[in-house]
């Protein structure tokens, strides 16, 4: 399919105290293929959410050109919004409303019907799980229905694209996963996804295609697979019980790289090679603490290309520690 979202030398800065700030964008070029999903990953100040704020319509580029659905974003700005839907990084739902008057409200606001409102507002909450919910107040919601809310509220019309800015962020383990499956079942349904998010995982799990943006521009966009691809091999790595084994061992296996009591050795992936090199491990008399297969992650392609470390683990604690 082609793409239903391009954004082409988009520039955009902000004005600070009188003078002009470096550019948040700074010729920002990506396309989002017709129903697929596209993650925009980078770190804090990338550019994310302005990217995201230009193409709803909420921001004008100071350079540039963007289309959405083949309508440029200033020009056909009144006919892009009546096609997507944003959920920004804030829940938009009304907390002294429960759950189905929000969605009604809404749909209201959107122009629905009044006779397609009560089925579709019905459809939404069985959809997302929010059907024994509907008629509580959202001040008694979890974050994680909260957010389900939201999103349910962005599919009343149906759009033909969604933007999602960083909606996982905070959420416990389970609400993300959640969160992942309405979004696969969203796409399923034939809309296209943009989102934008700091948790590597995330990205590699949902988007068909990732765009890693870094000061303002895209530094490398591909596949998940094709981006692991550039930092690295699969490769089976042993600890070893000290340096000394390490440096024993090494000699025996072919490319093998040193760091410590660690040895790496590249691998195809086969399990005709990976027990070809555990026999040889077997043979030098050595005894590895531990040893796995490891491929690239999006962690690696995150830390070589932009020098910052990624969200992943750095959520998977603040979890365990909440």
């Amino acid at each position: 399919m082609g793409a239903i979202v391009t954004a082409e030398g988009l520039r955009k800065s902000f004005a600070k105290r009188g003078a002009t700030s470096p550019p948040v964008l700074d010729g920002l070029d990506l396309e989002l293929e017709e129903g697929s999903v596209l993650a925009l990953l980078g770190p804090n100040g990338a550019g994310k959410t302005t990217t995201v704020r230009i193409l709803a319509t909420l921001l004008r580029p100071d350079a540039g050109r963007a289309t959405v659905a083949g309508l440029d974003v200033v020009r056909d700005a009144r006919r892009v919004r009546e096609i997507i839907s944003l959920t920004g990084q804030q829940v938009a739902v009304d907390a002294r409303q429960t759950g189905a008057e929000n969605l009604t409200m809404m749909g209201h606001l959107a122009h629905l019907p009044r006779r397609v409102v009560p089925d579709r507002v019905a459809e939404l909450l069985t959809a997302f799980d929010l059907g024994d919910a509907a008629s509580r107040r959202v001040d008694t919601y979890s974050g994680g229905m909260r957010r389900r809310l939201d999103l349910a509220a962005g599919l009343l019309t149906r759009p033909r694209i969604m933007f999602l800015d960083e909606p996982t962020t905070g959420l416990d383990p389970r609400s993300r996963q959640a969160l992942w499956d309405v979004v696969r079942d969203v796409v399923e349904q034939g809309t296209s996804v943009f989102l934008t998010t700091q948790y590597l995982e995330e990205a590699d799990r949902l988007a068909r295609r990732v765009a890693l943006v870094d000061g303002g521009r895209v530094v490398a966009e591909g596949t998940p697979a094709q981006l692991k691809s550039q930092v690295g091999e699969a490769g089976v790595e042993l600890t070893l019980p000290s340096p000394s084994d390490a440096a024993r061992l090494a000699p025996a296996l072919d490319a093998a790289t040193v760091d410590g009591a660690r040895v790496r050795v590249p691998t195809d992936g086969s399990v005709a090679h990976v027990r070809s090199v555990l026999s040889t491990v077997e043979a030098v008399g050595v005894t590895p603490e531990h040893w796995e297969m490891r491929t690239p992650t999006l962690d690696d392609v995150f830390l070589t290309l932009t020098g910052h470390v990624g969200q992943t683990r750095t959520a998977r604690t603040a979890e365990v520690a909440a």
